[in-house]
């Protein structure tokens, strides 16, 4: 893949293939170690050490962020922080997992055309259908669960109504591998969720130029 780079680069540049023509040509590179490698190949930057490196770091300020305005964020926010509140295990993937899930709804986009969720006895055509670019959450369909959180046993990455990318252990490595595969793709960041790409592109990543003024606000109340 290293002796390609030049070559596939410019072409998924230049003629923007679809995402379908790029796995038939070059099905390596949507394995999580090849997302990896291609990332740093393009900005010299460790995809997984420096997003997770981020989240460490702005969990705790976002989450504070997020308790102090809950009442302006509506029903939505305060279920998110409900929930986390009622978790007695695996505490830091749930902040982690809920300063991501928040973002969107601090920065009034909508996270609903990102985050998915289906049964695990749904048809997986049914839920890719129309999504160009998303994370797909399959939970166990237990009627019977009285827990606030369902059982995930999978989650899966979506570009162009295809999984491209499954069985990734929790929601923060998901974000990470999708935000490496937009670049590794040269996708365009869906317009709805252009500023929470936006954080993690120059605030996680420190990846690109000047802020927004509505990510520069965000980014001055992490400091």
């Amino acid at each position: 893949m290293q002796e390609t780079f030049s070559l596939r680069r410019k072409e998924v540049v230049e003629i923007q293939p679809l995402v379908q023509e790029i796995r038939e040509r070059w099905p390596a590179l949507f394995l999580k170690d090849e997302i990896c490698m291609e990332f740093f190949r393009i900005s010299n930057v460790d995809l997984l050490g420096k997003f997770n490196a981020s989240l460490d770091k702005y969990t705790t300020p976002l989450l504070k962020l997020y308790r102090k305005r809950t009442d302006a964020f509506g029903e939505e926010m305060k279920s998110l922080l409900d929930k986390l509140d009622e978790q007695v295990s695996d505490i830091t993937t749930h902040r982690k997992k809920t300063a991501l899930e928040g973002l969107p709804l601090f920065l009034r986009e909508n996270p609903a055309s990102l985050l998915n969720m289906c049964l695990d006895t749904d048809a997986l055509s049914c839920s890719t259908k129309g999504v160009k670019i998303g994370i797909l959450s399959v939970v166990e369909d237990d009627v019977a669960t009285v827990t606030s959180l369902p059982t995930v046993i999978n989650i899966a990455i979506v570009l162009e109504e295809a999984i491209v990318l499954e069985d990734i252990k929790d929601l923060p490595s998901a974000f990470a591998y999708l935000f490496g595969l937009l670049y590794a793709l040269n996708m365009e960041y869906p317009k709805e969720l252009k500023y929470s790409f936006e954080v993690i592109q120059k605030v996680f990543m420190d990846l690109g130029g000047t802020c927004s003024s509505r990510v520069q606000s965000l980014k001055s109340k992490l400091c």
